[in-house]
């Protein structure tokens, strides 16, 4: 508990002249499958749809989630894509959410990947109504979208804090793994909030980033993207040799369980960039880097065929 309030009093003090809520999310609300088949879509729907989008986006983006204040250049850029899927009544929906998490690289103009995940196509099943806002309480239950979306702001808040200090986002995810629990309590047939419901739930992005046998995953987003790729501008092989570390604690969580979904999403978000980092790099680094990836996932190892790696 001194740990995480410390490191709130930390955040409290760099945003202390802040002056806005925490996300700039962009919402798609795309219904084409709902045009392409005969589940109760009509044209005149189209105004549900538009004002589903800007309740999911005053949601998101007009709540404080955290006792932080950001100024308006800082807020943090993420995009939901909502998929529907099926329209089982006018207000009842089964949907595919797909979640992006983008973050800034100090002293550049570059922008890299946090989160990048879509859910399975119908483990989102809600209902709206339009004259409804979308209420939040992590301790109370209210509808399953609200939860959803509450429950990936504060994992994004999680994996944003700690990639930028040693074990930041650690109250992030505690809330995340609240409102789980909470959501599971109240309505135990909601898909993707349970362990067994499929290796790909959401559940187990919370698990992973609360269960201590993991904590390494932390250093994971500190050492690639704090001392990593913050550092790049300023001294290369430090920065490259602060990313082979964090490659080294992913090696360590995969060996401890395999298929890890945290793990395997790192990876597939930052696998492109790892690339581009190390193919000028020297040959030690990059047979380091290469038999990490090769161990942890194989499939990826197709896309270093152009390193002198044997």
């Amino acid at each position: 508990m001194l740990k995480k309030l410390s490191m709130l009093l930390i955040l409290s003090a760099f945003f202390a002249t802040a002056l806005g809520q925490e996300f700039r999310c962009g919402v798609v609300v795309n219904y084409q499958k709902l045009q392409n088949t005969t589940q109760q879509y009509e044209s005149g729907d189209v105004k549900i749809f538009e004002t589903m989008k800007r309740t999911i986006e005053d949601f998101i983006n007009n709540r404080h989630w955290t006792n932080l204040e950001f100024e308006q250049v800082e807020r943090i850029d993420c995009s939901i894509n909502l998929i529907l899927t099926q329209r089982s009544s006018a207000t009842d929906f089964t949907a595919q959410l797909s979640i992006q998490l983008r973050r800034p690289v100090y002293n550049s103009n570059y922008t890299t990947g946090l989160f990048n995940y879509m859910e399975g196509a119908n483990d989102l099943v809600f209902s709206f109504n339009e004259s409804q806002p979308l209420e939040f309480d992590p301790n109370s239950y209210f509808d399953n979208l609200s939860s959803t979306l509450a429950y990936y702001c504060y994992i994004m808040l999680g994996l944003y804090f700690d990639s930028y200090g040693p074990n930041g986002g650690e109250p992030f995810f505690e809330m995340a793994r609240t409102i789980a629990q909470t959501t599971k309590a109240a309505n135990s047939n909601l898909k993707g909030w349970g362990p067994s419901d499929s290796q790909k739930a959401r559940y187990w992005f919370m698990e992973n980033h609360t269960n201590s046998a993991y904590e390494a995953l932390h250093s994971v987003y500190y050492y690639y993207y704090r001392l990593g790729l913050d550092m790049m501008t300023k001294d290369q092989p430090t920065a490259r040799r602060n990313i082979i570390e964090a490659m080294r604690y992913l090696l360590q969580l995969h060996k401890k369980r395999s298929n890890l979904l945290s793990v395997t999403q790192f990876l597939d978000v930052n696998i492109a960039e790892i690339v581009s980092i190390f193919t000028p790099a020297p040959a030690d680094e990059q047979k380091e880097i290469y038999d990490i990836i090769k161990e942890i996932s194989p499939i990826n190892v197709t896309k270093l065929k152009d390193w002198n790696v044997k």
